[in-house]
């Protein structure tokens, strides 16, 4: 698979197709979550006692309906194409077509299931399996939008942690988590600039520089805004993270090769690759929020930045906002300055396309990052933050946001 550029390259195996290749040589950090009763970092044990099988154990179709993205401590694995049957065989992942065995993956190999295409069919036994080893199954739209995330209602929090997430809305607490949400989404924006500005020269430097500098006094504005409720401080929260958004994404757009043709960020309905790239790439980093964001206890649709609608998971899209650039938009954007191009195909990204992004997208999860003097994996700490966020509503802890290295 060409698209993962060495995160995992193919290898025969299984003799119906090709099995995941092997990880990185390095020890990756381990993934762990913040204890809150006893103040320090758990490992999860699952991650690290139970060894994971042979690669000749695994084997998927050549017409790329079913993809392993391979990753140190396991994998995800994307399904697309009508007609496929998801079930179960002993310990194993059965992906069919018809009655032809097309692939195969065991349990201890995966974290999650992806489906990306319509006409995916799963047994409940497979279903009942997965939710008893707390691997989640997350549905894409074809443009990347996740519309049903499969998860144990069991593995959610104590319902105090939810009743204390609405009253938040009406005190300080939400107000202070909304501030601190655009804080880290504007200090994210500005690091991002920096990363890209260190690989140039002259006014192309210079104009990146001072864009992260406008950046920079905008996230101050943002922290300075006061008021005793959630109602009273989004507006102007809103207003700086417009501004802020329109400068980023104008300087992005002016570091972007001509021929892709991004003439400005599209969040519905793009009209170009690049912004359907992006969109994609959300879509799956909203999936792994919304999986922390039920397993740390909270409401999904209750959200303190974002405004309530019928089916808009307003509490997920708070906390993806600081996630957007040190996974999304570095991993997305610095392969398209490197050469990269994404297939448009009927207003839709194509399947290689679909899977160059979601390689990098998974990286970056896989990725190693300082959080409070430590290092461990992105995806570990999404779900520190969603429990921080929990905490946050309790009055336990300030919520403070996630910021990368650049």
């Amino acid at each position: 698979m060409s698209a993962l550029s060495g995160l995992a390259q193919p290898a025969p195996g299984g003799g119906a197709g090709t099995a995941p290749g092997r990880a990185r040589a390095r020890k990756p950090p381990v993934p762990a979550q913040y204890n809150w009763i006893t103040g320090s970092y758990d490992v999860i044990p699952e991650q690290l006692e139970l060894p994971l099988p042979p690669l000749e154990d695994s084997y998927l179709p050549e017409d790329g309906s079913a993809t392993l993205l391979a990753t140190e401590n396991g994998a995800q694995l994307l399904v697309s194409g009508f007609g496929l049957f998801v079930g179960k065989k002993s310990e194993r992942v059965v992906v069919r077509k018809g009655k032809q065995v097309c692939g195969e993956v065991p349990f201890l190999r995966l974290q999650e299931i992806v489906v990306g295409s319509k006409g995916v069919s799963f047994s409940s036994d497979l279903i009942e399996e997965l939710c008893s080893r707390g691997i989640r199954i997350c549905f894409l739209t074809p443009s990347g939008r996740p519309y049903a995330l499969l998860t144990s209602p069991l593995l959610t929090a104590t319902v105090e942690t939810r009743r204390a997430q609405l009253a938040a809305y009406e005190n300080q607490r939400g107000a202070d988590i909304a501030r601190w949400v655009v804080a880290g989404k504007l200090r994210n924006q500005e690091k991002l600039l920096r990363y890209f500005a260190k690989n140039r020269e002259g006014e192309p430097r210079q104009r990146l520089e001072a864009a992260a500098a406008s950046l920079r006094r905008l996230r101050r504005q943002a922290l300075q805004v006061t008021g005793p409720n959630t109602d009273a401080v989004r507006p102007t929260l809103v207003g700086i993270e417009g501004t802020a958004g329109r400068l980023y994404w104008q300087q992005i757009g002016d570091i972007l090769p001509e021929e892709l043709g991004f003439q400005g960020r599209e969040h519905r309905g793009p009209a170009d690759a690049v912004n359907a790239m992006l969109n994609y790439g959300y879509g799956i980093l909203y999936g792994h929020v919304w999986g922390a964001v039920m397993n740390a206890g909270l409401e999904p649709f209750a959200g303190f930045l974002h405004t309530d609608r019928s089916g808009k998971p307003s509490l997920v899209l708070d906390l993806t906002e600081e996630f957007r650039q040190p996974v999304v938009d570095r991993a997305v954007l610095a392969w398209l300055n490197r050469g990269g191009k994404g297939v448009l195909s009927n207003g839709l990204l194509d399947a290689e396309s679909r899977e160059a992004v979601a390689g990098r997208v998974m990286a970056r999860l896989q990725a190693s990052e300082s959080y409070r003097g430590k290092t461990y994996q992105i995806r570990s700490i999404i779900q520190m933050q969603a429990r921080l966020a929990a905490a946050a509503v309790r009055g336990i802890k300030p919520y403070r946001p996630f910021t990368f290295r650049w």
